[in-house]
């Protein structure tokens, strides 16, 4: 485990890009890889969740109102592009049928777009979240919070239909 809030969800940045990069990367390829998606799209979800109902309030009350402000207007315009990513990914997968694996795929300009949409503005929302608000995190939340916030990371499961506040 991570020795600070700011490491575990740096560490869950780094493996949400990935899982994007390598679906890009497919498409660019002439591939679709479904899997990689699916997994990059769960674990954004989930990160949001995790930051919006665990790391958020504490901050709010400590008094950083307007970047967290930010974080959640930034959060609502990643949860919809990742929605649009996922509806152009399911029209591909209409073309390539089920995933088996890789597939070629013809077409795949708008989901590719989307894609990279979606890598840029996480990069410029991990710009400011990283230094900002995640080592704030570590000052500002309750060893308790910090405690519950760390085994959500292990083993914590997102609501069913939960949805970010700006989506």
């Amino acid at each position: 485990m991570e020795n600070t809030l700011t490491e575990a969800l740096e560490r869950e940045h780094d493996e949400i890009d990935a899982g994007l990069e390598a679906f890009a990367e497919g498409l660019a390829a002439g591939t679709f890889r479904e899997d990689d998606l699916s997994r990059a799209a769960t674990a954004l979800r989930r990160h949001i969740y995790l930051e919006e109902e665990f790391l958020f309030p504490p901050l709010r009350a400590a008094g950083m109102l307007p970047p967290v402000l930010v974080m959640l207007r930034e959060h609502g315009e990643i949860w919809r592009t990742l929605d649009a990513l996922e509806v152009e990914a399911n029209r591909l997968k209409e073309t390539v049928g089920p995933d088996v694996g890789e597939h070629p795929v013809a077409g795949s300009g708008e989901a590719a777009d989307t894609c990279r949409d979606l890598l840029e503005i996480l990069a410029e929302h991990n710009a400011k979240e990283e230094p900002i608000i995640y080592p704030q995190g570590d000052v500002v939340l309750a060893p308790d919070v910090k405690q519950d916030l760390h085994d959500f990371i292990l083993e914590g499961q997102m609501p069913q239909g939960w949805v970010c506040e700006q989506a």
